[in-house]
């Protein structure tokens, strides 16, 4: 007769708990101190390299022994911050120096259209 045991995940249970509290403590950071934007910045960078150990250790099973005693899959991982960062660049180029629109200057595009009709 084979053993029917039933467990409760616990660390997966806290590691959930600890996620949704550093999130918390981001959108308080945000929204509800008065602390300069400079350390609000700070403080939520710090929080989401905390959430993302968090995510990778007690969630992608990165201790665990049944991944091949220990094994970490380094060359995946490596993979994905190379990834990450693309994105990152990108999107700071793009919303830095990408489309350009000048949305209180009607009167230039008024002043460009009269001279070309004359």
């Amino acid at each position: 007769m084979s053993k029917n045991t039933k467990h409760v995940p616990v660390q997966h249970i806290i590691g959930f708990l600890l996620s949704i509290v550093l999130t918390l403590l981001a959108v308080w950071a945000a929204l509800g101190s008065n602390l300069p934007v400079a350390w609000i910045i700070i403080a939520i960078m710090a929080l989401a390299i905390i959430q993302a150990g968090i995510q990778l250790f007690m969630f992608m099973h990165m201790t665990e022994s049944s991944s091949g005693g220990g094994h970490v899959p380094w060359n995946m991982m490596f993979h994905g911050f190379v990834l990450a960062a693309i994105i990152v660049a990108g999107s700071l180029f793009t919303m830095s120096f990408g489309f350009h629109h000048d949305h209180g200057s009607h009167t230039d595009h008024q002043e460009e259209s009269s001279h070309q009709h004359d």
